[in-house]
């Protein structure tokens, strides 16, 4: 029995210094566990935007006519908007008619200024105006812009109207598209977790086995 207690002493500094790595590692596994469940969300979210986005495509094109989908996703590539919207943001807009904006909205439509030769733009409505027939026009301008835009707004221009914002989400998109960002986010950490994984598997069993040789000398 004496040489059972001194084998259980002379290895308790070592558990020790296992008990410490494997709570470094615990920390690890959690935030790459984080990490990853957050990228799967992402997944499912911009998933579901571009089913809606599909469908409606296709209704449309089916009815013979063109009109935006009832939800829409875009990423911010201009400071006009800031700081309410800055670059690398991503916007969720959902299709509205134009009687529906009011003073204060923030919409997406596509610009009949020939200076940007329909560019999608997303801009506030700082006015409603009436129009000659009866149906209202909107003026907009970007927040971070001194003059407003020198073409009014129609119904058959609007995309929609800005439900949602997710701040610098563009950077991930962008860092998922190259080989060494999905490297980065995807395939190492989950490596990781594989290797922790292992590694804690082999410990188990290494604890199995001197447990079972300490029962053995103990008989």
């Amino acid at each position: 029995m004496m040489e059972d207690t001194a084998y259980y002493t002379k290895t308790n500094p070592v558990e020790k210094e296992n008990s410490i790595f494997s709570k470094i590692y615990d920390v690890w596994h959690f935030v790459a566990k984080v990490v990853l469940y957050a990228i799967f969300v992402f997944m499912i979210f911009i998933g579901f935007v571009l089913a809606c986005y599909v469908i409606g495509v296709q209704r449309n094109l089916k009815a013979g006519n063109y009109e935006a989908p009832l939800y829409s996703a875009f990423v911010i590539i201009s400071p006009s908007m800031e700081p309410t919207i800055n670059v690398e943001d991503a916007i969720i807009v959902k299709k509205t008619n134009v009687s529906k904006i009011k003073k204060g909205d923030i919409i997406t439509f596509n610009s009949t200024d020939e200076r940007f030769a329909g560019t999608t733009i997303t801009h506030r409505v700082i006015e409603v105006i009436s129009s000659t027939n009866g149906k209202p026009m909107l003026r907009t301008k970007g927040d971070n812009n001194n003059v407003e835009d020198a073409t009014l707004v129609e119904n058959k221009d609007l995309v929609g109207k800005v439900i949602l914002r997710i701040p610098k989400i563009g950077y991930l998109q962008y860092l998922l598209s190259t080989a060494y960002g999905w490297i980065a986010i995807v395939v190492l950490p989950c490596m990781g977790i594989i290797i922790y994984d292992f590694i804690k598997i082999f410990k188990r069993l290494l604890f199995l086995n001197r447990r079972k040789r300490a029962k053995e000398s103990e008989k």
